[in-house]
């Protein structure tokens, strides 16, 4: 299908050219400045240089914008023509970690595919937003309540969020299902049964303690209390808490941070990048990152009810809502409000997979946002 056979809003045939002046180019300068924020934060843990961190994640931004404009220009319809297709691909390479998966840091979850080194983890957040948003565009809003029809869609949720636990990666099993449960709630299922599950799970905890593994179990015990091994599973919370209250209000200036000069900050270009921000300029940084990650997901926000497909509609809430718990969950370990889980801080930290699958979420968005006045039947959702 051409990129520009569709038609627009206004209903004349949108070419390439109008493709382009229909970009929300507000939204493409706010992820510029943000990703703008992890240069200069990656530049100054590695005590004034660009190697090894700030030069590759400029490598890689300039990588992952060119893919961000080529999925914002296809057609709509070719993403929900492939949204199964992309689901059964991610799914393969999640059992390929299984069989030959890469070890980092205890956990097996990365594979090599040639020169690249992929997360197929990160990949599956982007592909089971693309896979649930059109099983739900095909339903009806009396259907998504219904067993038979809720079941297919608790399976494309929780089948990879399963395998992703193997890994074992708890944090990224989370943003799974999280964020699958809120694009079922977002199309409109029943609080009949939202509740009873949630009660559920609340009440499936004391279980689930015994299915984690012995690492997870510590970083919970020192979670509740980092004081009782200080220099040992408790150091990395603790370190966070005092670099970020010595930032104080205005911060101890750029390069100036001690936590992380001095290397006393663990995982200081992934993990605790924001502790390295609230550090060197302190209170009103953090602030200043926290304004422009909300107006990213206002803009989004705005493009979901601006749109006319129901596909177009939940993928952009789905982009939304995975962006937004990269952030809470990233932020909240910082600060020692839950346990550390090792998910980065979006546009912010170092690493490839993470950036790219971020900036191809945007894509959609954008995608969705010029794409707005097309039209899917539901029948599409159903067709192979």
């Amino acid at each position: 299908m051409p990129l520009n056979d569709f038609f627009g809003p206004t209903g004349r045939e949108l070419r390439f050219s109008d493709k382009l002046l229909e970009i929300n180019w507000i939204l493409v300068g706010l992820i510029t400045a943000i990703c703008c924020i992890g240069f200069a934060m990656l530049y100054s843990v590695a005590q004034g240089n660009l190697d090894p961190w700030a030069g590759r994640q400029m490598v890689r931004f300039g990588i992952g914008m060119a893919i961000l404009f080529v999925v914002a220009l296809v057609d709509i319809r070719t993403w929900i023509s492939l949204a199964y297709p992309a689901y059964g691909a991610t799914l393969l390479l999640l059992v390929g970690v299984e069989v030959m998966g890469r070890v980092g840091k205890g956990a097996e979850r990365w594979i090599d595919i040639g020169p690249l080194q992929l997360q197929p983890s990160e990949l599956m957040k982007i592909a089971l937003i693309l896979a649930l948003s059109r099983y739900l565009h095909g339903l009806h809003l009396e259907d998504v309540s219904k067993p038979l029809r809720l079941i297919p869609a608790l399976l494309l949720i929780l089948v990879p969020a399963g395998l992703v636990l193997l890994q074992p990666n708890l944090g990224t099993a989370t943003i799974l299902i999280v964020g699958g449960c809120g694009l079922l709630f977002l199309s409109g299922l029943s609080w009949k049964i939202i509740v009873p599950v949630i009660a559920l799970g609340v009440a499936a905890v004391p279980v689930g303690w015994n299915f984690l593994h012995d690492y997870q179990q510590e970083r919970v015990r020192t979670f509740l209390d980092p004081d009782r091994d200080p220099l040992g599973a408790g150091y990395n919370i603790l370190q966070s808490k005092i670099a970020l209250g010595s930032g104080g209000i205005a911060g101890k200036g750029y390069l100036q941070g001690t936590q992380s000069r001095l290397n006393f900050l663990p995982e200081k270009q992934t993990d605790f990048i924001f502790t390295v921000l609230g550090e060197e300029f302190g209170l009103l940084g953090v602030l200043v990152l926290m304004g422009l990650y909300l107006a990213v997901l206002v803009q989004g926000v705005l493009i979901a009810l601006d749109t006319r497909s129901h596909f177009g509609r939940l993928v952009a809430m789905g982009v939304c809502l995975n962006f937004l718990l990269y952030i809470l969950i990233n932020t909240s370990m910082s600060m020692g409000l839950i346990p550390v889980v090792g998910i980065p801080l979006p546009l912010v930290s170092y690493g490839g997979t993470a950036l790219i699958t971020v900036l191809f979420g945007f894509g959609l968005l954008l995608c969705v946002q010029i794409h707005r006045g097309v039209d899917i039947p539901r029948s599409a959702a159903n067709a192979w």
